[in-house]
């Protein structure tokens, strides 16, 4: 299992995972602190009614659930696509099966 952590498939499993998780994660806090700020110190412009009784405020804490989703299908779809494949093989290796068969996903349930 040791000798896997050296393998430069980890390494690019690693790096596939990071590619994503990096900037996505560093981007939704900015995102967030920005509202947590504008909170804090920009009172008059959340407090806008934008419709009734919608004000920015109230906006912006939706679009936070929003983006928290959005984010969550976006990494499933990357993770399908890039992160899955590659975790699978190694699993696959590790637990002595052949590349590419069915033991991957699921510990090896159909």
């Amino acid at each position: 299992m040791v000798a896997m952590h050296s393998d430069p498939r980890f390494d690019q499993l690693r790096r596939s995972l990071m590619r994503f998780v990096l900037p996505v994660s560093v981007g939704f806090l900015a995102w967030y602190l920005l509202y947590v700020l504008m909170s804090a110190y920009a009172r008059d412009v959340m407090s806008t009614v934008l419709f009734g009784d919608v004000n920015v405020a109230l906006v912006f804490g939706i679009l936070q659930f929003v983006s928290t989703f959005g984010i969550a299908i976006m990494y499933a779809r990357y993770a399908d696509r890039k992160v899955d494949p590659l975790a699978d093989d190694l699993r696959a290796e590790l637990a002595g099966a052949p590349a590419g068969s069915s033991a991957g996903r699921m510990g090896g349930r159909a």
